[in-house]
């Protein structure tokens, strides 16, 4: 096992996360089993009771952990399906030092932060490379910050205990230029590597974050200041597109530099697939744009996987996707007028009741007007509630989420359900906030001859799940004599997972995540057909 510990310095948000990515996607492409950890710093246990604002969406693993939004850019870019254990948070750390403490695990001894603390981030970070040959490994936060202190000292043992040939230290800064002056500047490089020598650690690789490429003498001049090879100090310059950074990388012989320090034997490099992701995007025939009405619209963050999922559909369309990114509670204040450029609206998942009206006069609109629509999680519950209020004339219908006392609770909470496993699971009013959703992937069937599963092509699929609130059970007949199809439903039949309206040309909508198993390379089924669906609409309006 090999272990390669990236780190960030001089200002926060520089792209660890995409760093680490991209240089996962380079060793995969010369044949390693790589794997990605994120270790966060804060106490929250995990990020699952974070709003969005604090920390972006809350990604959400096949086997139902609620992680940092990296481990999207982690599955986008290698082949590999993260866990649980690919990310860990210091609250994590504490919780188990914490529990052992009560049990005796340490025999009556003090428990402190070193070794108690550090040796279970060490055995954290060991389960969670699990069976890779190379472990990539996130450190969140900036050096130089006291929360990040003890996973700093913990990745300073390992290079001892595991050797230089081992593990490998990445550090990812910035060099700021000025405009005014057009002169770049690399002493906050040069402070942020000495930051990280006084705990003792020194950088094998620099990667150095501008806005323009650095010149040789910029270079070596940060090499000589930091102790670091000249060919170690990596330029990283702005670019268009995320997935070119392989190729920047590559061309600089990251991957080679990798390879000779961890003494790892390689396979020639295969980019093809990622080239042909290149040539996707460079070459759109159309524009396709999205009105996601949603209602963390200030921090687009919050819908990452979401808006990349719409981008990979348009690479597998020729598209390129506009998102008009609106707040549900603009279009209470303003009306459905501020949608009438869209070709297509998406209502994406959200907890709280803030702007839920507008979300629901978002679903009516694209319903009574025929455009096309794709409601997600909160998006499919929200497109019923409307259909009951509209349709069925069930005046104030609603979810107990938001109404606990509505007349007709079309969406309710259901106390349990299956999991993957086939074990069930158990919550209600009192449970936790934290954990306590149906999260994972989970089974769902599809009913033949559906759109969906025409788009999907298969009966059965796969699909993770974060959320409380399900469609009550009670009002399903009374939905279908309204022609609503459930054309999914949980592997027991009990929970609706999709629904369609027969009498429209696209409208669409699953309890499940779908943006979460979307990949550039790959795309996705339900991604691709909706975004096939606005082009057709598109073609329509010109027509009329």
């Amino acid at each position: 096992m090999r272990y390669i510990f990236i780190t960030g310095g001089v200002v926060s948000s520089l792209g660890k996360g995409i760093a680490a990515s991209a240089i996962a996607a380079l060793l995969e492409a010369r044949g390693i089993n790589v794997t990605l950890l994120k270790l966060d710093p804060y106490l929250n246990v995990d990020p699952g009771t974070m709003s969005p604002y604090q920390h972006g969406e809350v990604f959400v693993t096949e086997d139902g952990g609620e992680t940092d939004l990296d481990l999207g850019h982690y599955e986008r870019f290698i082949r590999r399906r993260m866990k649980k254990t690919n990310n860990f948070t210091s609250g994590a750390v504490y919780d188990n030092v914490l529990r052992k403490e009560r049990r005796g695990d340490y025999l009556g001894g003090t428990v402190q932060v070193i070794p108690h603390v550090t040796d279970e981030i060490k055995s954290l970070i060991k389960l969670g490379a699990a069976d890779a040959e190379v472990a990539i490994i996130e450190i969140g936060g900036t050096v130089g910050d006291i929360e990040s202190l003890p996973f700093l000292e913990a990745i300073r043992q390992m290079r001892i205990e595991e050797g230089s040939h081992h593990s490998l230290f990445i550090h990812l800064t910035l060099v700021p230029v000025l405009t005014t002056a057009g002169e770049i500047k690399t002493k906050p490089t040069q402070h942020s590597v000495k930051e990280l020598r006084s705990i003792g650690i020194q950088p094998d690789i620099l990667i150095c974050r501008s806005s323009v490429p650095l010149p040789e003498n910029e270079r070596q001049k940060i090499a000589l200041f930091t102790n670091v090879e000249g060919r170690g100090v990596i330029s990283l310059v702005d670019v268009n597109s995320i997935y070119e950074i392989p190729f920047i990388l590559q061309e600089q012989k990251v991957d080679d530099l990798i390879a000779e320090k961890l003494n790892l034997p390689m396979q020639a490099t295969d980019l093809t697939e990622w080239q042909q992701v290149l040539n996707a995007q460079k070459s759109p025939q159309h524009t396709v744009r999205i009105a996601m009405v949603g209602k963390y619209m200030d921090l687009t963050d919050s819908y990452k996987s979401l808006s990349e999922a719409l981008i990979h559909a348009g690479l597998s369309t020729q598209s390129r996707i506009l998102i008009d990114y609106v707040d549900a509670e603009e279009v209470e204040k303003k009306g459905v007028e501020i949608l009438a450029e869209a070709d297509g609206i998406l209502v994406p998942g959200g907890f709280g009741d803030r702007g839920i009206e507008g979300k629901i006069l978002a679903a009516r609109y694209a319903r009574k007007n025929n455009i096309p629509y794709l409601g997600i999680c909160l998006g499919m519950q929200i497109a019923l509630i409307d259909i009951a209020r509209d349709v069925l004339n069930y005046k104030n219908a609603h979810s107990t989420e938001f109404n606990p006392n509505t007349e007709y609770p079309v969406i309710a909470l259901v106390t349990e359900w299956q999991d993957l496993s086939g074990a069930i699971q158990e919550r209600s009013d009192y449970s936790d906030l934290g954990g306590t959703m149906r999260l994972g992937a989970q089974k769902c069937r599809l009913i033949p001859d559906s759109l969906a599963a025409k788009i999907y092509e298969h009966d059965e699929i796969l699909e993770r799940h974060r959320h409380r609130y399900e469609v009550n059970p009670q009002y399903i007949q009374a939905f279908e004599k309204a022609n609503v199809k459930f054309s999914g439903r949980s592997v027991d039949g009990r929970l609706v997972e999709m629904i369609e309206l027969p009498d429209h040309p696209w409208f669409v909508a699953c309890q499940f995540h779908p943006e979460f198993n979307s990949t550039p390379r790959d795309g996705h089924p339900l991604f691709s057909a909706y975004i096939n669906a606005c082009l057709k609409h598109q073609l329509m309006e010109k027509k009329l």
